[in-house]
C-alpha cells in the first residue's frame, strides 16, 4: 500500500487505516482509493476485526479528489474509469467504520467520512462539498447523504455555494457524533470503536445493515427487513451468551458466531 496505512490490530479487534498523501493534504487520487477498498475488504474478512477507523492527520482527513486526474477528462473519459464502483464496494463494508475527522474533509473527503457510519471530528474540523467553485457537483453521495443527514436547506445551500461548516456546526446539524479538542481526536474515536468492538460481532452487521436499509425505503419494508435480521441474530452463538450472561449477571464474552 503506498497511500494508506493499515494496522489491522491497533487496539483489540480494532482496526486503523490512516489515508497517507500528507504533501496533497490526502487528495483522494484512484489509486488510494483502490487501496482502501481492498484493505477494508481484507479487514471485513478478518475475525479478529470487529470495528475500523479511517483517518488522515490533523490538517486534513482528506481535502477533496485529485483534480489533477480529473482535469481535462472528457464524460466518456470518466464513463470508462467508473470511479464510483470502488465507492459502491466501500460502502458494502459490512463491519462498523468510524471516521476520525481533524482538519478538512471537503469534496470527496466529506463524501467519504459520511461513508463511514459515524464521524468522530476534532474542534478544527471543516466539512464542506466546494465542488461548485471548480464547475462540478459531489458525485460520490454529496447530494443524498449530506440531505439526508442534515436536511435539504442546509445541503443546498452547501452544495450550492460550495460553504464550509465547522465541526460544531456539524455536530448541531447532526452530521457528525462528536467534537473533541484536536489532541483527542483519534483516542475518542478509538473509544467509541472500542465499545463497539465489544459487542456481538453478528449482531453489530445485522444492525448496521438495519440501520443503513431505514434510508434505501420506507417504513413498511424497513420494519420487516428490521425483523428479520432481529430473529437471525437467535441463530447465533453471541445471542445465547450475551443473554445467559445478562441473566447471571456477569460480562458477556461474543465470539461472532
Amino acid at each position: 500500500m503506498e497511500f494508506i496505512l493499515v494496522t489491522p490490530q491497533a487496539q483489540p479487534h480494532v482496526a486503523l487505516i490512516q489515508l497517507n498523501r500528507p504533501k496533497e493534504l490526502n487528495a483522494l487520487n484512484l489509486q488510494l482509493m483502490s487501496e482502501l477498498r481492498d484493505a477494508l475488504k481484507e479487514l471485513d474478512e478478518n475475525d479478529e476485526v470487529r470495528a475500523i477507523i479511517i483517518t488522515g492527520n490533523e490538517r486534513a482527513f482528506a481535502a477533496g479528489a485529485d483534480i489533477k486526474q480529473m482535469a481535462g477528462k472528457t464524460a466518456i473519459d470518466m464513463l470508462n474509469v467508473d470511479q464510483f464502483s470502488t465507492w459502491d464496494q466501500i460502502r458494502k463494508t459490512k463491519k462498523p467504520i468510524v471516521a476520525a475527522v481533524s482538519g478538512f474533509a471537503l469534496g470527496g473527503g466529506c463524501e467519504l467520512a459520511m461513508t463511514c457510519d459515524m464521524i468522530v471530528a476534532s474542534e478544527t474540523a471543516q466539512f464542506g462539498q466546494p465542488e461548485i467553485k471548480i464547475g462540478v457537483m459531489p458525485g460520490a453521495g454529496g447530494t443524498q447523504r449530506l440531505t439526508k443527514a442534515i436536511g435539504k436547506a442546509k445541503a443546498m445551500e452547501m452544495v450550492l455555494t460550495g460553504r464550509f461548516i465547522s465541526a460544531d456546526e456539524a455536530e448541531k446539524h447532526g452530521l457528525i457524533n462528536r467534537v473533541v479538542p484536536v489532541e483527542l481526536y483519534l483516542e475518542e474515536a478509538f473509544k467509541l470503536a472500542g465499545e463497539i468492538a465489544r459487542m456481538s460481532p453478528v449482531a453489530a452487521k445485522l444492525a448496521k445493515e438495519a440501520v443503513n436499509r431505514s434510508f434505501e425505503t420506507h417504513l413498511d419494508e424497513g420494519l420487516h427487513f428490521e425483523r428479520k435480521n432481529f430473529y437471525l441474530c437467535f441463530a447465533s452463538e453471541d445471542q445465547t451468551e450475551g443473554m445467559n450472561a445478562f441473566v447471571e449477571k456477569r460480562k458477556p464474552e461474543f465470539k461472532g458466531r
